[in-house]
């Protein structure tokens, strides 16, 4: 992870853990709490791709399991919210741009359902059995809902951001790319990039240059 994307990551983290800790925790919304912290954790992830997003992942959870008034494990949420990022990283689009707003809702969707299947089935390890006695079905179908409905408003303002205040200022300077990791874009074009220049033209060129000496 770049160090360029350090601070603004910081400032991001902890301005989704205000909100998720002073006004949607306060809501008292039947079912699950909206995640601001996950929805900030995604939007990271698909511009910095899976290293950054796992990284960024894994310390919002940490802030989020020590600040209170956590009623968990501590690493719990860590955990979560670092395969989260990690997962929803490896599906960064190429440069870290969404071409459609449905792509990046479907992966706020998945994220929302996985993150609160794994929160409840690393509770129930660690003898945590609230998701019990409000039902797991409750919980996911609330959590994708309230997910959903602020997704479009907080994952393209944490995208933007991420893009415009995260860059290198080594690469910015010499005119390179910023990729932010090998998401499935960037993959996607250096598979094709590969296939083109190891074609049978390719081979000649590179023959008949070696034959040329002085």
């Amino acid at each position: 992870m770049r160090l360029a994307r350090i601070p603004v990551s910081a400032v991001l983290v902890l301005l989704g853990l205000l909100l998720q800790v002073s006004v949607f925790g306060r809501l008292q919304l039947p079912g699950a709490t909206p995640d601001i912290l996950l929805l900030v954790v995604v939007g990271l992830a698909l511009v910095y791709g899976p290293t950054g997003g796992c990284l960024v992942g894994f310390a919002a959870g940490l802030l989020a399991d020590l600040a209170p008034p956590s009623d968990h494990a501590i690493g719990r949420y860590a955990l979560v919210l670092c395969l989260m990022g990690y997962a929803a990283g490896l599906l960064r689009p190429e440069h870290g741009r969404q071409r459609s707003v449905s792509s990046a809702l479907l992966v706020v969707a998945g994220a929302a359902i996985a993150s609160t299947l794994l929160y409840a089935m690393v509770g129930a390890l660690v003898g945590d059995t609230a998701a019990r006695h409000v039902g797991l079905g409750q919980l996911v179908l609330t959590a994708l809902l309230y997910d959903l409905l602020l997704a479009p408003f907080v994952v393209p303002a944490v995208m933007l951001i991420g893009r415009r205040f995260g860059k290198d200022p080594v690469t910015v300077a010499t005119g390179g790319e910023d990729e932010g990791g090998p998401g499935l874009g960037t993959l996607a074009r250096y598979r094709t990039t590969r296939e083109a220049s190891s074609g049978p033209g390719y081979r000649k060129k590179r023959l008949l240059g070696t034959g040329k000496r002085p």
